[in-house]
């Protein structure tokens, strides 16, 4: 059975602080909320910081990013191995910011999920159309050729352990959301493409919704029945707000 997987991508933002507060209040909170998957993704500079707040409290930590090598001259880069030393058990592949501020594509995903998989990370993988590609129609097509991409380079193997997170990029920090059902219909096209490459795969593998998921909304959107969750990105730096939507998500655990 899927695990029920709320998610925060901290993006570049983010304190000592905050990883102290959630902390403190997940504890709090735990025994609600230990049958979810609770994954924090902070800025690489707080990981050590943010694992020694959290560590021991059931709350998993990610990084949002790592290099397309596995070590070298590569200035400014994280590799997956440096990661796992600091006791990540997830990271971000593929984010749509990461895609069009910095020139990554589907090629440079599926490389990067590959790595992750073998270092023993569980790879998000993050799919996801834009505005003019949605407006235009283009939407199952751009979807079908980003995680097409990823399995072609990374393999079908790093399924189901890898996570997926549909993102439209036009609801990506815009206040936007899709509308439930259209982003269930996302979710088992995206299943369907999996049970291609091998029967069953779909099932077995977590697929997340991201794109202005707020405390309001979420239980709308983790009630169906292809949707395991969230990768929240605003809600996410406030702790009240995301535990708030962990809470949310518990309950539908019942």
């Amino acid at each position: 059975m899927r695990r029920l997987t709320v998610a925060g991508n901290w993006k570049m933002n983010g304190t000592k602080e905050l990883a102290r507060e959630l902390s403190v209040k997940y504890n709090r909170a735990s025994p609600s909320l230990q049958k979810l998957d609770v994954i924090v993704f902070p800025p690489a500079i707080l990981i050590s910081q943010v694992i020694n707040h959290v560590g021991g409290s059931g709350i998993h930590v990610g990084g949002q990013n790592l290099a397309v090598a596995s070590t070298g001259a590569f200035t400014g880069e994280i590799s997956a191995s440096m990661l796992v030393d600091q006791q990540c058990d997830f990271v971000i592949v593929g984010h749509s910011e990461r895609r069009h501020l910095f020139g990554e594509d589907n090629s440079t995903v599926g490389k990067k999920a590959r790595l992750a998989f073998d270092c023993g990370l569980k790879p998000v993988i993050c799919v996801g159309e834009t505005l003019d590609e949605r407006e235009s129609e283009q939407t199952m097509s751009v979807i079908q050729r980003q995680i097409q991409a990823v399995i072609n380079v990374a393999g079908v193997d790093i399924f189901p352990d890898s996570l997926i997170a549909y993102e439209p990029v036009w609801a990506i920090g815009t206040g936007k959301t899709a509308k439930p059902e259209e982003a269930q219909e996302i979710h088992s096209f995206l299943r369907n493409i999996l049970d291609q490459k091998q029967m069953g795969l779909g099932s077995l593998t977590r697929i997340l919704y991201g794109g202005s998921v707020n405390v309001d909304n979420a239980s709308k959107i983790f009630n169906e029945k292809d949707i395991d969750g969230g990768l929240i990105g605003g809600a996410s730096l406030n702790a009240d707000d995301f535990l708030s939507i962990c809470e949310v998500a518990s309950k539908l655990c019942l």
